[in-house]
């Protein structure tokens, strides 16, 4: 589809349609200098596999996935020193093949997963501005990772399992307690992984979500009501398992945890039904 109509990008910055090559096989034009890595958490493995090899020498893979998981695999797959990591800042939805709506947001927060300050990486911030990408180059990757799961494990669960938006559910006292509670959870385990977050931005999230984040549809939310599998694993799995690496009770993130899979397991049932039939 992108091959033959091109991207379509709906924003309140402005709309854009522009024609792109696009391919389905990452060998075709083989080798890069930068792979944008910005696969489903549960697709990472087979993904990063196709890409093994892949780069120029010196060439770097920027994981771009929601979670703070990701990293470690893409490293064990394709080496230490050709991945990098960040975060994408950006509220916004794929309508229809090819077709995005951009609705709040959109910057590229990234980095070297050890923090340091690297000539490459200050080379993709001046590629990103020539470009007139919104990065922001950021030493301190493992904080900023676990600042974007603040929002993702408590936002796209919540939201998912009530089919509401974000407003929705902080228009509701007992909705943004859960989303309180859930975010303290994370904060708790962030801390124990070594990520500078407090109990204090919980609040300004809240606030934010409330004044800027309303119309917000996460991912999530959006998968569900397309059938496609979730990605709750990287989500609220991911706290869960820090729970238990540091002994951190977490019964909040355990709760949407076990409904999600359940739910999930639902629609990869529905999936492998319809592949049978036809």
């Amino acid at each position: 589809m992108l091959r033959e109509k091109g991207l379509e990008i709906q924003s309140p910055r402005g709309d854009v349609a522009i024609r792109v090559k696009a391919t389905a096989d990452p060998l075709e034009f083989a080798p890069y200098d930068l792979i944008l890595f910005c696969v489903k958490a549960y697709d990472t493995e087979a993904a990063a596999r196709a890409i093994d090899g892949r780069l120029n020498a010196g060439g770097v893979v920027l994981t771009l996935q929601n979670g703070v998981e990701s990293e470690a695999r893409l490293c064990e797959i394709l080496g230490k020193d050709s991945v990098m990591g960040g975060n994408a800042r950006v509220g916004a939805e794929v309508v229809e093949p090819g077709k995005v709506l951009h609705r709040t947001n959109g910057v590229i927060e990234f980095g070297e997963i050890d923090g340091r300050d690297t000539a490459r990486a200050r080379k993709l911030a001046e590629m990103f501005q020539r470009a007139g990408i919104f990065g922001e180059l950021s030493m301190r990757l493992s904080t900023i990772r676990w600042e974007k799961l603040l929002g993702n494990a408590a936002f796209n669960p919540v939201t998912a399992l009530t089919h509401r938006n974000i407003g929705d559910v902080v228009d509701d006292p007992d909705g943004t307690n859960l989303l309180r509670h859930l975010m303290k959870e994370t904060v708790a385990v962030a801390q124990a992984e070594g990520a500078v977050l407090s109990e204090g931005q919980v609040e300004a999230l809240l606030a934010r979500a409330r004044t800027h984040l309303r119309s917000g549809r996460p991912s999530t939310l959006q998968d569900l009501e397309r059938g496609k599998p979730l990605e709750y694993e990287a989500l609220s799995g991911a706290i869960v398992r820090a729970g238990r690496r540091h002994g951190i009770k977490t019964p909040y993130a355990e709760t949407v945890y076990s409904l999600l899979k359940l739910v999930d397991q639902n629609i990869r049932r529905k999936m492998s039904q319809q592949a049978d039939a036809r």
